[in-house]
């Protein structure tokens, strides 16, 4: 098995479990009504929305993700520190455990995402990918790597956020996979600081919930419905600080150096631990009720 096509142990549903309440199932038809049309709305704009001058663009972008992510029933808590200012290029490094994982990400990071080709035929999230800009890799073509770098450098000399999930594939949040090293070859080459963020998706009582994991023989489906009817879900997105450029020279202890900072032991503890500045915005069922 190639290193570019890593597989996780994850398994569903031993690892997909969630220990908080779950809702009835009209209020989870409720949130696929308003989740599912947010979603198609943002595949319909996304041309409109790129021909606006940056930071309006981003902006829209963060307010419309952020929606995306609430209106499947999750809170959205972000923990560390803001953005670098537009204009400089950097890479964005994540671990990887859902769909929700890319709406998160761009409520704080809008850019460009990597992405396996398969993402390319997915019905919706495809053709939103493919305008947005993503960067689609072909993992079974080790030989098409080399040029899937150059092209990452060169967004990130554009000044643009490039987003990657190292690990290859989804985890289900309680364990991380190794990070390949390929795309921080990107970062060296475009001399560009790389931003490591963590992920984290709570029960209510500020546990890990394996209810958002995206894993095994999950189709998109059955981990839809899964999400949709966990109450009580946070989805938390850990800023954490950045490596500047220059500070390693070599892809591998670059690599090394953002996943320790990921997979990080503060990742386990309750999000009321974590002591640093957060912002915490209301799910949408806070706006949404309906019996459960």
């Amino acid at each position: 098995m190639s290193v570019w096509l890593p597989t996780a142990p994850c398994v569903s549903p031993e690892c997909a479990t969630h220990s908080g309440p779950l809702t009835g199932p009209l209020t989870g038809i409720a949130r696929l009504l308003v989740g599912i049309p947010l979603v198609l709305a943002g595949v319909l704009l996304t041309p409109l929305v790129s021909l606006l001058r940056g930071s309006l663009r981003d902006r829209l972008t963060r307010l419309w993700a952020g929606a995306v992510v609430r209106s499947f029933g999750l809170r959205v808590r972000v923990v560390g520190e803001p953005a670098p200012p537009r204009g400089s290029g950097f890479l964005v490094v994540s671990n990887h455990i859902s769909w929700l994982d890319i709406p998160l990400i761009a409520a704080v990071f809008p850019g460009r995402n990597l992405a396996k080709s398969e993402i390319r035929g997915w019905p919706v999230l495809g053709a939103m990918a493919t305008q947005g800009g993503t960067v689609f890799v072909e993992r079974e073509r080790l030989r098409a790597l080399p040029g899937t770098v150059r092209t990452l450098a060169a967004a990130m000399r554009e000044g643009s956020r490039v987003i990657v999930f190292p690990e290859g594939c989804t985890w289900c949040g309680q364990d991380h996979g190794r990070f390949t090293t390929a795309v921080f070859q990107a970062a060296l080459d475009a001399h560009a600081d790389v931003r490591p963020v963590r992920l984290t998706y709570r029960g209510p009582g500020g546990e890990p919930s394996g209810a958002p994991a995206f894993i095994g023989n999950d189709s998109l489906g059955v981990s839809l419905w899964r999400v949709v009817t966990a109450g009580g879900l946070t989805a938390e997105i850990t800023v954490l600080p950045v490596i500047p450029a220059g500070r390693h020279t070599d892809r591998r202890a670059l690599s090394a150096a953002a996943q320790t900072a990921v997979a990080s032991e503060s990742a386990k503890r309750p999000a009321s631990s974590v002591h640093q500045r957060v912002s915490s915005i209301p799910a949408a069922e806070s706006s949404v009720r309906t019996p459960s």
